[in-house]
């Protein structure tokens, strides 16, 4: 009878991976992750088939945060423009706050590792954010722009406004706000 598994042991594995993949990169061996989790090696194999199941897992936890974060507490009967503004904000302030998951995701994000199935799950994670682009984006200057160039151009921006933000903590929220704004003239 195999031992059922532990959540505290698969979230240290997801957490040690986090900060694995930040240090050392993708090819980081699943060895370095078990002991920077605390767990034998072998034990990450029960909770993750493969180190690329372990990331596209991680993944997955990685951008589903990242969207619960920006959209929670929502003001879904707000203006359009104060939707997106939250959004961003909340955006920002979980990327600054979480700096190693934001790099860890960025890294796993242009990973031949994520497969399609997981991209496409991470993108229905997003499905909420996304929707609101469509609306905001319906008569402005980006209307017939494929989406995956109008999420490039947020990314873009997002990226440079999170790494102001980081790189100058007194004036962050001056940046958030520069950042925002500039997304949304490109947007409306």
């Amino acid at each position: 009878m195999a031992r059922p598994k532990d959540d505290d042991k698969r979230n240290a594995i997801m957490a040690a991976a986090t900060r694995v993949i930040v240090t050392r990169g993708l090819s980081a061996p699943t060895a370095m992750i078990a002991q920077e989790a605390g767990v034998a090696n072998g034990s990450l194999f029960t909770y993750f088939e493969t180190k690329a199941d372990l990331f596209n897992q991680l993944y997955l936890e990685l951008k589903a945060g990242m969207a619960s974060a920006a959209l929670e507490g929502l003001p879904a009967r707000a203006e359009l423009r104060e939707q997106l503004s939250h959004v961003w904000s909340k955006w920002m302030v979980w990327a600054v706050s979480h700096p190693e998951k934001r790099r860890a995701l960025a890294q796993l994000a242009v990973s031949d590792e994520i497969t399609p199935v997981s991209r496409a799950a991470a993108h229905k994670t997003m499905a909420g954010i996304g929707e609101l682009l469509e609306r905001i984006r319906a008569n402005g200057p980006l209307r017939n722009a494929p989406m995956g160039f109008v999420v490039a151009i947020m990314n873009a921006l997002a990226d440079a406004t999170m790494d102001f933000m980081v790189q100058d903590p007194t004036n962050a929220d001056r940046h958030c706000r520069v950042g925002f704004d500039a997304l949304w003239r490109v947007l409306s």
